[in-house]
């Protein structure tokens, strides 16, 4: 066996510590993942990124322990940043997200008129910070996201009720055409609950090099077909980013041009 100093066990062991907990997090990444995959894929990637932080700061301070530095300094710290950190972004964290609930769960968006409190006007514009409304009279109504989570909201949309919209993240890996194409495919399985003249339609909010963020809009039949409906959309989603995972077309390279 080799003859390890004793001044760098406690380096080594930190190592092992850093790398199980490593493997920790990545198991963490798919116990939550197999936990949550019928919930809607932006909440679970929220969620498994949480768990993964979490998994990861942990390790870190039984790491830190074993070098030997004063773990209670080190979470002094970080709780004395943590907090100062919440007091001096308290406001914007709180809107951003009331934003992010509200892509998610809020049954208006773009184009629709809503009324907030004693507010009442149409949508214009959905930011990160606040929702933009146009009143009657022609005037901008700028109302924090975090009004949302404490006020009721009246859609005054004629048949707003129909409309479910479900906000999907599509990796780069995932080609585009391929998963509009499976997913269109698999609602078709689901007619009886939808209304037939409004078909399913995707639009694409944003895209960078590392993912699509997309919006899935359906149309129910009925009022008391909101909530099934959007448990088995989630489920075909999930069911369908899985099925890319063991095989789906990858995105279409351009062609090398020949001289």
């Amino acid at each position: 066996m080799l003859d390890v100093p004793d001044y760098l066990l406690p380096l080594i062991y930190a190592a092992i510590i850093l790398a199980v907990t490593g493997l920790f997090a990545w198991i963490a990444n798919l116990v939550i993942w197999g936990l949550m995959r019928r919930s809607n894929p932006q909440v679970t990637s929220a969620a498994q990124r949480t768990g993964v932080i979490i998994v990861s700061l942990v390790g870190i301070v039984l790491a830190v322990q074993e070098v030997g530095v004063s773990v209670d300094v080190l979470l002094l710290v970080i709780a004395l940043l943590g907090v100062a950190a919440i007091l001096a972004l308290r406001q914007p964290l709180e809107n951003f997200g009331a934003k992010y609930f509200a892509d998610v769960y809020s049954p208006f968006k773009s184009g629709d008129t809503i009324r907030v409190g004693e507010q009442t006007g149409k949508v214009i514009e959905i930011n990160a910070m606040s929702t933009i409304l146009l009143s009657d009279d022609d005037r901008l109504i700028a109302l924090p996201n975090s009004v949302f989570l404490r006020e009721a909201v009246i859609n005054l949309t004629p048949l707003a009720w129909k409309e479910l919209t479900v906000p999907v993240t599509l990796p780069s890996s995932i080609d585009l055409a391929w998963f509009e194409s499976e997913m269109l495919k698999s609602l078709s399985k689901m007619r009886l609950r939808l209304d037939r003249r409004f078909p399913p339609v995707f639009t694409t909010k944003s895209r960078t090099p590392q993912a699509s963020d997309l919006v899935l809009t359906v149309m129910v039949r009925r009022p008391e077909d909101r909530d099934p409906v959007l448990a088995e959309v989630n489920t075909r989603l999930t069911e369908t980013m899985e099925r890319s995972r063991g095989g789906a077309p990858a995105p279409p390279r351009p062609a090398a041009s020949g001289h």
